[in-house]
C-alpha cells in the first residue's frame, strides 16, 4: 500500500520538475517575448471594446445584436492566436521552401477581386466575397513581400558567399514586390503606400547599397506625380487628397470625415466621456469608426489616456521586433523582422495621423484594434513570425 505521504513526495517532485523544465534557457517558454506577446494581446482586446462601443446601436449592421461584432471580433483575435501558434510551431526557417507557393497564392487571390467574386467597398475594389464573408489578400500580400524579399535577399549572404546582397539579388526582390504594387497602385493607394514603406524598411535593413533606398524614394515620388498627371485616379481618391489639403473646404462633403474625427477627439479631451457614452461615437457622427477610424472612438470615449495608451501599447510592439530584428542569428530573419517593424509603424502612423487630420484618408486599419478579420489574421501570423525569429536568437542574446 503507497502511503499518502509517499504520494505527496511524488507530487511536489513532479512539480518540481515541471518548474525546472519552464526555467530552463532552453526551455521555448523562456525564449518567447512575453512583453511582445502581451502587449499585442492586450492591443487586440483593448480594440475589441472599442469595436464594441463603435458597433452596438448601430442595428443597421448588427442586426440587432449588440454584441455581434464584439463576438465576431472575438474568434477573429482566436483565430489570429491560432495562426500565430501555428507559425512559431512550424518555424519561420521551416516555412521557407514554402515561401513561393505562398507568394503565388497570395497574388492569385488579389488578381481574384477582378472577378466576379470581387467586392468593392468604399470605392475599393480589394475584398473577396466567399460564403458570406469578405477577405482582403492585400493583407496576405504584405507578408508575402515580406518573407519573398527575405528570401531573394538574404540567399548568398546566410551561405557566406557575400557580405551585403548584391545588385542582382535587389533588382529581383523589387521586381517580386512589384508585382503586388501594380495590382493595388490605382484603386488602393493605402495599400500601395504600405508595400512601399515595407520595401524601404527592407532594402535598408538589408544592408543594400543606400542608393537604392534613394532611387527607390525617387520613383516613388515620380510615380505619383505620373499617377496624378495622368488623371487615373478616382474620384474619391481626389476628393480625400483635397480634404487632407484643406478640411474646412467643404466640411460637409469631401472634409465630413476629417472634421467629425477631429471633433471626437477634441471632445474627449483627458480622461474621455466615459465608454459607450461618446456623443459622436453613439451619435454615429464618424464614418467607419469601428474599422478605419476606431483611433476615434478610444480619444472620445476614453480621452487623451485612452488614446495614448493605444499608442504606447504599438510603441512596445515596435521596439519589441526592433530587438528582434537586432538580435536576429541571421539575415533572413533579421529582413523578416525588419519588414513587420516598417509595415506596422507606418500603417499605425498613417491610421492615427488621418483621425488626427496630419496624414490623408486612405482606407486603412489600426493593426490588432480595428475590426476585421483578414488584417487581425494577418498581424498575428507577424507577431508568430517575430516569436519564431527571436525563439532562434543565439542563446547570449
Amino acid at each position: 500500500m503507497v502511503s499518502v505521504h509517499t504520494l505527496t513526495l511524488d507530487g511536489q517532485a513532479t512539480r518540481k520538475s515541471t518548474w525546472r523544465r519552464i526555467a530552463d534557457r532552453d526551455s521555448p517558454a523562456r525564449r518567447v517575448d512575453w512583453i511582445l506577446l502581451l502587449a499585442a494581446l492586450a492591443l487586440s482586446v483593448f480594440g475589441a471594446v472599442l469595436v464594441w462601443s463603435a458597433t452596438r446601436n448601430r442595428t443597421e449592421i448588427n442586426g440587432g445584436d449588440s454584441e455581434f461584432f464584439l463576438i465576431r471580433q472575438g474568434v477573429n483575435l482566436a483565430i489570429g492566436l491560432v495562426l500565430a501558434a501555428g507559425v512559431v510551431w512550424l518555424g519561420h526557417q521551416r516555412l521557407r521552401s514554402a515561401v513561393p507557393l505562398f507568394f503565388a497564392l497570395s497574388i492569385g487571390a488579389m488578381l481574384l477581386v477582378f472577378s466576379p467574386l470581387g467586392t468593392e467597398i468604399n470605392g475599393q475594389r480589394a475584398w473577396l466575397s466567399i460564403g458570406g464573408y469578405t477577405l482582403q489578400p492585400g493583407e496576405f500580400a504584405k507578408i508575402a513581400v515580406i518573407l519573398g524579399m527575405a528570401l531573394i535577399l538574404a540567399a548568398q549572404v546566410d551561405a557566406g558567399d557575400r557580405e551585403h546582397p548584391g545588385r542582382r539579388a535587389v533588382l529581383q526582390a523589387l521586381a517580386l514586390a512589384g508585382v503586388p504594387l501594380a495590382i493595388v497602385v490605382i484603386d488602393d493607394m493605402g495599400m500601395a503606400m504600405v508595400l512601399t514603406m515595407i520595401v524601404l524598411g527592407i532594402l535598408l535593413a538589408s544592408g543594400a547599397p543606400l542608393k537604392w533606398s534613394i532611387g527607390l524614394i525617387l520613383a516613388g515620388v515620380a510615380a505619383a506625380v505620373l499617377v496624378w498627371a495622368l488623371g487615373v485616379l478616382d474620384q474619391y481618391q481626389i476628393d480625400r487628397f483635397a480634404a487632407f489639403a484643406d478640411p474646412s473646404r467643404d466640411p460637409s462633403g469631401v472634409g465630413y470625415n476629417t472634421n467629425q474625427a477631429r471633433i471626437a477627439i477634441g471632445s474627449g479631451q483627458l480622461t474621455g466621456t466615459g465608454l459607450f457614452q461618446g456623443t459622436q461615437t453613439t451619435g454615429q457622427f464618424v464614418p467607419e469608426q469601428h474599422t478605419d477610424f476606431i483611433f476615434t472612438v478610444a480619444a472620445e470615449e476614453l480621452g487623451f489616456v485612452g488614446a495614448g495608451g493605444i499608442i504606447v501599447l504599438i510603441g512596445v510592439i515596435l521596439w519589441r521586433a526592433l530587438r528582434i530584428a537586432r538580435d536576429a542569428p541571421d539575415l533572413y530573419s533579421t529582413i523578416i523582422a525588419a519588414g513587420i517593424v516598417a509595415w506596422f509603424a507606418f500603417q499605425c502612423f498613417e491610421n492615427i495621423g488621418m483621425a488626427l487630420g496630419i496624414m490623408p484618408v486612405a482606407g486603412l486599419p489600426l493593426p490588432f484594434v480595428s475590426y476585421g478579420g483578414t488584417a487581425m489574421f494577418a498581424v498575428w501570423i507577424a507577431i508568430g513570425l517575430l516569436q519564431s525569429v527571436r525563439m532562434k536568437r543565439p542563446l547570449s542574446a
